[in-house]
């Protein structure tokens, strides 16, 4: 092989790998599974989640999957939307403190869910709905850990946690936040108080709206900077490989000009 063929050929090779890791960093954060809506209020009632599952994987199908309910901030009422081609199974287990609610103590809540029976082919994806009762009020987020079970036996951990401040990690489990009552900005919350309230309970008000309002613009903005982040690292490796390539045609055109 001549050495201009063999230049070409290792550019050739340099430029479908850089393209790969290109297409894997774009895509990375679509594939995983998520929870919708990403927020609620804490101690909202009457409410409905639903977990979005893709299937990532070429050449086999989504055939099982598998959410974890946190039991040390339970869910209460926990119940599951029938979904067509889906069979669900729920599993209690007993509270090691039970909940006092209005409707009575709460001893028991559901700590897994699992569906099978039906299929996430490539390039598809389904949600699959549960209705709650009531959220906690003493945390501000839950975790729904997730195991996505393939056709050909692989299986999906969905089970890493991010933390706040770091980059997103490989296998992230589902995470709803939980925003502070009366912010007006959650499908959950709701606007209490009576006509003629007295002023002091104005200004508590309008003091949770600015706090809930400053709180979603400081999301958003992590969210805006963490895109850009990604988005710059995309457009830094896709410079790197036209410089390959435009080096490597330079080293061909000299070559060719001695010659």
């Amino acid at each position: 092989m001549s050495p201009i063929s063999t230049t070409l050929h290792r550019t050739g090779t340099a430029l479908a790998l850089a393209t790969a890791g290109v297409l894997a960093a774009s895509g990375a954060a679509f594939a995983h599974v998520t929870v919708h809506p990403e927020s609620y209020a804490k101690g909202a009632t009457d409410g409905l989640l639903s977990f979005r599952v893709p299937n990532e994987e070429d050449t086999a199908s989504t055939t099982k999957v598998q959410i974890f309910l946190p039991t040390d901030h339970p869910l209460l009422g926990v119940l599951v939307t029938p979904q067509a081609g889906w069979t669900a199974k729920a599993t209690t287990v007993k509270l090691k403190k039970p909940v006092k609610t209005d409707d009575g103590t709460i001893t028991d809540t559901v700590s897994e869910i699992t569906w099978t029976g039906g299929r996430i082919r490539h390039g598809e994806f389904q949600d699959f709905q549960v209705a709650f009762g009531q959220l906690p009020d003493d945390v501000d987020q839950l975790t729904f850990k997730t195991l996505q079970t393939y056709s050909d036996g692989k299986v999906a951990r969905w089970i890493e946690q991010p933390q706040k401040g770091e980059e997103e990690p490989e296998s992230p489990a589902p995470v709803l936040a939980l925003t502070a009552k009366g912010s007006g900005e959650e499908p959950g919350s709701s606007a209490t108080g009576a006509s003629g309230s007295d002023s002091d309970s104005s200004s508590n008000s309008s003091s949770n709206s600015n706090s809930g309002s400053a709180e979603a613009k400081s999301t958003a903005s992590a969210d805006s900077s963490d895109s850009t982040a990604r988005a710059l690292g995309i457009a830094g490796l896709i410079v790197g490989v036209l410089g390959l390539i435009a080096g490597a045609f330079a080293v061909v055109r000299v070559r060719s000009t001695r010659s």
